[in-house]
Formats: C-alpha cells, structure tokens, sequence
C-alpha cells in the first residue's frame, strides 16, 4: 500500500505540471503581451520542476525511496580527524534540514580533545538514501591545523557508511533472538553531572556473523536497544542482499581505509578554496555553502555519472 501511494503521489506530480505545461502554452497563444512578465516567470518555474521531477527519475534503485542510516568514523590524522568528522556531522545535518528531513542521532562517541570518533544519524524523509548514497566514501581535508601550535598545514580523513534502513517487518532481515547477546554498560560522558549512574548504553553481537554495535546517546536503555537494533537491522539487510545477489558494493561502496589516495572528495581550506569531487570531477570554490550543508551539485553530479 505504501508503494502504492507513493507511485499515485509521483504521477500526480507529472500529471499537475503537464497541466501547467498546457495552460500556459494556451496563454502564449493569445498573445497579449501585457502577461509577458508574468509568462515568463511561470515558464522558469517550469524548467526548474521539470528539472527536479527528471533528476528524481535517478533515483529508481531498491531502496533509493526510503530512509538512510549515516556513519561518520574518523581516520587518520589524530586530533584533526576527530574534528574533522565533527565538520562532516555539521553539513549533513545542515543539507538535512534544506531537504526537510528529520535527523536523529542515534550514537555518538565524543574525542578527548575535539571532534568526534564516530557518529551514527538516521536520516528520514522520501529519496533520504538515494541521495546520501553518493556520500558513502574517504572525505579528505586539507587545511592549517588548529591544534598545531606551529599552525602547519595538515591532512585528515573521514570515513563516510550509507545503509539504507530497514524496517521491523522486512522480510529480507528475521532477527533470532537467540542469535544476539545484548551487554549494558554505563554510558561514557564528559564528567561531572553528565555521568551515567546506571547502566543504559547498549551493546549487541550478532552471534552468527559476528557484527556489534553500541549505542548510549540515549539516557533510556530500552532507547538505546531500539537503536541499536535498527543499526543492526540495516547491517544485516547489506549482507542478505550480499547473499542474494552480490547487491552490497552498491549499497556501502568498497570499504577503503580512511587514509592517503582512498578519498572521494577533497576540502581544501589552504593554501587556496576548493573542493573537489576525485569520481566526477566537480568541484566549487565556495567551501563555506558546503560545510553549511550544500553539497546538492556534487550528489547530482555523482548520480547522474552512475546512472
């Protein structure tokens, strides 16, 4: 019934602009030049909802509709690296909130100095996975480093994950619970009235494939297994598709270290302003607008080169 009412809200959409489309051909007919203005205001906003509507075509994989689970782990280059999956958090949060989808975090480990050493965000809203698919990859950043006191210049790495997110009644993913081992632990913070009494961060092994994952973001442990279970549900969806048809280079990408000549897409901030996509080739100058969340072109780009 969903993909029902989402195939009905995608012809409506067509259907609505072909109608646009014939009403103001009808209105050029006329000829009355007094509605020119007006006219072509309407016929840019055409191209602009014809041009959403065509890329929106790109976006046909399986599971390109549905919801997104992001992992942002640090890689190397020490303190730099930590603050640099910070920086990574931030923009895709920020691109998250341009497209109006809901974001929640559903794990995050916090570095000693700056930063952070992994972060996991579910991201929910219609093509939330289509889109961030092009995301999944080694982010490079190439800057002066604020944490050297002799302020050189220094590169850092940022490991990007994509899962799409899989639902508790998914038939491609049947949880045991026999096949889990579910440990409680006091959630790690940064002191004072922050620390855990109790112990509600959750950590779960799938014991068949070996897979763990922790979660303590929340200060619920029932929260805290909920989530870990829907980051395990998506994992284990990957490796059933793995299975089934050798389907998951396409969903996470091959890992790759995050380190020197693995990276997708380098940030320059010094000695000049760019960034610049190594698969495609974009690139822009304005690196401010994409650490503020645009990154739309680079997406775009990517997708339109593997469809």
């Amino acid at each position: 019934m969903k993909s029902i009412a989402d195939l009905r809200s995608e012809i409506q959409q067509w259907r609505s602009l072909e109608k646009r489309i014939l009403d103001t051909r009808e209105l050029i007919e006329l000829g009355d030049e007094s509605m020119m203005n007006e006219l072509t205001s309407e016929f840019e906003d055409i191209q602009k909802a014809l041009r959403g509507l065509e890329f929106s075509t790109l976006l046909g994989g399986k599971h390109d509709r549905g919801n997104a689970l992001l992992t942002i782990n640090t890689g190397e280059g020490g303190t730099d690296a930590a603050d640099w999956a910070g920086m990574l958090e931030r923009m895709y949060l920020r691109w998250a909130e341009r497209h109006n989808f809901t974001t929640e975090i559903l794990d995050q480990t916090e570095s000693e100095e700056a930063g952070i050493k992994t972060v996991s965000i579910a991201v929910n809203g219609l093509y939330a996975y289509g889109y961030l698919r092009a995301e999944k990859g080694v982010h490079r950043l190439v800057r002066l480093s604020p944490f050297d006191s002799a302020h050189r210049r220094h590169t850092s790495f940022a490991q990007v994950e994509v899962l799409p997110e899989s639902t508790q009644d998914d038939p491609e993913v049947q949880i045991n619970p026999d096949d889990i081992k579910v440990e409680t632990y006091r959630s790690s913070g940064a002191g004072g009235q922050n620390v855990q009494k109790n112990s509600t961060a959750v950590r779960i092994t799938h014991l068949p494939t070996g897979i763990v994952v922790t979660c303590q973001n929340e200060r619920s442990q029932m929260q805290n297994r909920e989530n870990a279970m829907r980051v395990l549900r998506a994992r284990l969806l990957a490796i059933a598709e793995e299975n089934q048809d050798k389907e998951l280079a396409e969903l996470r990408g091959v890992y790759q270290k995050a380190e020197w000549g693995s990276q997708i897409r380098s940030y320059v901030l010094h000695p000049y302003q760019m960034v610049k996509d190594h698969r495609t080739g974009y690139e822009t100058g304005n690196t401010q607008a994409v650490m503020d969340g645009d990154i739309d072109g680079f997406i775009e780009a990517y997708l339109r080169s593997v469809k």
